[in-house]
């Protein structure tokens, strides 16, 4: 579920701002080259585009800044991209029988919107309740980092944070809420640098209203679900 504080704009949002899929559409050769072999190309790409532009890259400022882009892209803020960064979620027996929700908010956020390649800046809220497992705090953030760093539509990071997580506590009972603000809307077209935008997904017993209230009330979210 999708609130959208921002104004209507669709050139800010993009004509495809609802993703057509829980997964990030990737190529089936995405993979086919190596990171190095990756950087070199986008490296030249970035050069392109800066020479198109009209700068001159002899200056010393300017000079490393296709290879500095090229390999930010691969290994930093697109490093999500790569299935071997995926983050090993070990899980444990919950044996002090704790049934309760568990509750981790203010999760940072930084992201890419994919529209623009602008940065998407926020917080996440996650909850589950166990059935038996309980997961690594640390690993949570771990699993929002993971799909953040990748070309993204909010929603579809929402969705996917908590696929996950569902996999490896074997519930349905996940739930989660990212506040984020998109700088494609705040730096870009309309310029509205107080909207942000929340979404969330709710699972299994949080789609049950006095569950899913007992969250919000635990991360002080007004947002009417």
């Amino acid at each position: 579920m999708k609130f959208d504080n921002n104004l209507d704009d669709l050139e800010a949002l993009g004509n495809e701002h609802i993703g057509t899929s829980e997964n990030t559409p990737m190529r089936n050769d995405a993979f086919k080259l190596s990171n190095e072999e990756k950087i070199d190309i986008i490296k030249d790409d970035v050069r392109h585009i800066m020479e198109t532009l009209g700068l001159d890259l002899t200056d010393d400022s300017l000079s490393g800044t296709p290879n500095r882009v090229a390999k930010m892209f691969v290994k930093e803020i697109f490093g999500g991209l790569d299935p071997k960064k995926k983050p090993s979620a070990s899980t444990f027996d919950n044996k002090y029988k704790y049934g309760e929700m568990l509750v981790e908010k203010n999760i940072t956020v930084y992201s890419t919107c994919e529209h623009h390649l602008l940065p998407i800046v926020g917080r996440a809220h996650i909850a589950y309740i166990s059935n038996g497992t309980v997961v690594g705090l640390s690993k949570m953030n771990r699993i929002v980092d993971y799909f953040a760093k990748r070309p993204q539509v909010q929603e579809r990071l929402t969705i996917q944070v908590v696929r996950e997580l569902q996999e490896v506590l074997d519930t349905k009972d996940v739930a989660c809420v990212i506040d984020a603000k998109h700088l494609c809307v705040n730096s870009r077209g309309i310029r509205d640098i107080e909207s942000s935008t929340v979404t969330s997904e709710f699972g299994g017993k949080f789609k049950d209203m006095a569950t899913r209230r007992e969250f919000l009330d635990y991360i002080k979210l007004d947002t009417t679900f």
